[in-house]
C-alpha cells in the first residue's frame, strides 16, 4: 500500500501542486509586492534597526538612485579591515576578540580578552556522553544538518533552557559559539566513518588554543597544523562573523527570536538558513565551477580561451546551465566586497606558501574577466564585483579543508553574529514579525464530498 501511494499517488499529487501553486509574475507588480523583502532597485526593505553591524555598498541620492561606493563592513562601528590588519600586524588570533566585540559592543582590554578566551576554552568540550549519543549514534551525510541537530540537542543538556534573561541567553550563546567548531569537527569525523568508509579520529579540544587552531587540530588525523594555516583560518572566521541584520540567516534569528522561543530553536533555524545554496553554500558552487573551468580551459593564462568558456557558462551552455558565474555579484556590494579584498590578500600569501600561484592567477584572471562577460551576456546596469565566496573556497582548499566543511566553517564563524542578533532582538525587538501576504486565489463555493469528481 505504501509503495503504491509513493509511486502513483505522490506523483499525481505533485502534479496537482505544480498546477495550483504557481503565481502569475505580473501580480507581484500589480500589488507592489517587495519580493525577497527588496525594492525594485534591489535595496532591502527596512524592517528593523541594529547596532551590531553595517554593510555599505552604495549611497542613495535625493532621487532615490543607488550610487555605488567602495564596500565596507563594519562591526559595532569599527571597520573590519582595521581589525584584520591590526591582528595581522600583531600576529595573534583575533576571532575571539571579534566575538567579544559583537556580543558586548566594545573591544576588550587585555585582561578581559584573556578571561574571555579562557571561558571559551572551558566551554569548548561537549557535555558528557553528547558525542556518543547525539553525534555518533545518528551520523548525517550533511554536516550542517548534524550541527542543527546538535544545537537542538543542546537544549536537553541545559539545566535552564527556557530562561530568557539576558545573562542566561548570553551564557547559552557563548557556549554555542565555543562548541560549534567541536560539533562540526566531530560531525565530519562521524560522516567519514559511516558514509565515506574512512577512519574516524576523535581528538579532545585544547582549552588554551584558539577556535581556528582547535578546528584544524580536530579535523586532522595527526592534529598537526602550521601557524600560518591557523592564522589565515582565524582571519577568514573574522570576515564571516557578521554581515548586518538583513542577511537571510541573521534575519531568521530575529524572526524566530521575536516569537519568544528558546535560544537553541532560534540558532538551529539560522543553521538551516545558512545551509542553503543561495546563502552559505555558495562557495561550494564556486569550487565546482572552478573544477569545470580547469578541466575545460587548457591554458589557464590565456585570457581569450578563458573568456570564451566563461561566455559559455553565462549563456547557459556550460557548467550547471543557470547562466550564473558563481562568486560574482552581491546584493549590496557594487564596486568591491571588502571581505573578498581581504581574502584575496590571504589567498596570495597562502598560495605562495603552498605552491599554488598558477591557480591563484587563474582566480585573479576570472575576477577581471567575469564582470565583463556578464555585462556582455545579460546587459545588466548594476556594477558587479567578486564576492567573499569567490576566494573563500580556494583558501579552504589550500588549508586542506574538505569541501563538506566549507559551509560549516561559515556557521562556526557566523554563530558570533547570530548570537549578537539574538540578544539584540530580546532587548530591543518587542514585537513578533508579521509581514503580509496578499491572497490572489478566488473564493469558491464548497463542494460536499459526495459531489466531488
Amino acid at each position: 500500500m505504501k509503495k503504491t501511494f509513493e509511486e502513483i499517488e505522490l506523483k499525481k499529487l505533485s502534479s496537482l501542486v505544480e498546477k495550483n501553486d504557481p503565481i502569475n509574475p505580473d501580480l507581484y507588480g500589480k500589488y507592489d509586492v517587495k519580493r525577497g523583502l527588496r525594492y525594485a532597485n534591489g535595496t532591502g526593505v527596512l524592517v528593523g534597526l541594529t547596532r551590531i553591524g553595517d554593510v555599505v555598498g552604495y549611497d542613495i541620492d535625493k532621487e532615490g538612485k543607488k550610487i555605488p561606493v567602495p564596500g565596507r563592513l563594519v562591526y559595532r562601528g569599527y571597520d573590519v579591515a582595521d581589525l584584520v590588519h591590526d591582528i595581522e600586524k600583531r600576529e595573534e588570533y583575533g576571532f575571539e576578540q571579534v566575538v567579544y566585540l559583537l556580543l558586548f559592543g566594545e573591544l576588550p582590554n587585555k585582561k578581559q580578552l584573556v578571561d574571555f578566551r579562557t571561558y571559551l576554552g572551558h566551554c569548548r568540550v561537549l557535555p558528557p556522553n553528547f558525542t556518543e549519543d547525539m553525534i555518533m549514534k545518528a551520523p548525517s551525510s550533511d554536516i550542517m544538518n548534524k550541527i542543527a541537530r546538535g544545537v537542538l540537542a543542546s537544549y536537553s543538556y541545559d539545566e535552564d533552557p527556557e530562561n530568557r534573561s539576558v545573562s542566561n541567553v548570553l551564557r547559552q550563546c557563548i557556549e554555542l559559539v565555543s562548541r560549534f567548531s567541536t560539533l562540526a569537527a566531530y560531525a565530519y569525523q562521524a560522516k567519514r566513518r559511516f558514509y565515506d568508509g574512512k577512519s574516524m579520529y576523535i581528538h579532545n579540544p585544547v582549552p588554551e588554543l584558539s577556535t581556528a587552531e582547535n578546528f584544524l587540530r580536530l579535523i586532522r588525523p595527526d592534529t598537526k597544523y602550521t601557524k600560518l594555516e591557523a592564522q589565515i583560518l582565524d582571519l577568514a572566521l573574522i570576515l564571516h562573523a557578521e554581515h548586518g541584520g538583513g542577511n537571510n540567516s541573521s534575519l531568521t534569528v530575529h524572526v524566530v527570536s521575536s516569537a519568544d522561543t528558546d535560544t537553541y530553536s532560534a540558532i538551529a533555524a539560522a543553521v538551516g538558513s545558512l545551509k542553503g545554496r543561495r546563502h552559505g553554500g555558495a562557495n561550494i558552487r564556486v569550487m565546482e565551477m572552478m573544477d569545470e573551468i580547469k578541466a575545460n580551459v587548457s591554458d589557464w593564462s590565456d585570457e581569450v580561451e578563458l573568456r570564451d568558456y566563461l561566455m559559455k557558462i553565462a549563456r547557459k551552455e556550460a557548467f550547471d546551465h543557470t547562466g550564473l558565474i558563481y562568486g560574482m555579484g552581491h546584493a549590496i556590494y557594487t564596486i568591491c566586497d571588502p571581505r573578498a579584498i581581504l581574502l584575496n590578500e590571504l589567498a596570495a600569501k597562502l598560495a605562495k606558501e603552498k605552491g599554488c600561484m598558477k591557480e591563484f592567477k587563474l582566480y585573479k584572471l576570472i575576477e577581471k574577466i567575469a564582470p565583463e562577460v556578464l555585462y556582455d551576456v545579460h546587459g545588466r546596469e548594476k556594477q558587479i564585483c567578486a564576492n567573499v565566496d569567490f576566494f573563500s573556497g580556494f583558501v579552504y582548499t589550500m588549508l586542506d579543508i574538505p569541501r563538506e566543511l566549507y559551509t560549516p566553517l561559515f556557521a562556526i564563524s557566523r554563530i558570533a553574529g547570530w548570537s549578537a542578533h539574538r540578544v539584540e532582538e530580546i532587548i530591543a525587538g518587542g514585537r513578533i514579525y508579521r509581514p503580509a501576504y496578499k491572497n490572489v486565489n478566488k473564493e469558491r463555493a464548497y463542494i460536499p464530498l459526495d459531489a466531488r469528481k
